[in-house]
């Protein structure tokens, strides 16, 4: 299993952008669902998602 977990590691430095891109994108279809209403439960899921991540949000 840690072997798994590394290769993911590892692909989620090579590829932060990308990753970071989708979790935005995610973030805001959820907010679309929803109306809106966790706008801000949803942008701090998001940051803690990017910041576990490589270098943290990088699709800005």
């Amino acid at each position: 299993m840690s072997d798994f977990m590394d290769k993911a590691k590892d692909f989620a430095n090579k590829h932060d952008k990308q990753i970071d891109r989708a979790l935005e994108k995610g973030g805001e279809m959820a907010n679309k669902r929803t109306g809106g209403k966790y706008d801000d439960q949803i942008d701090k899921a998001v940051d803690r998602a990017q910041a576990r991540t490589g270098e943290g949000d990088q699709a800005r």
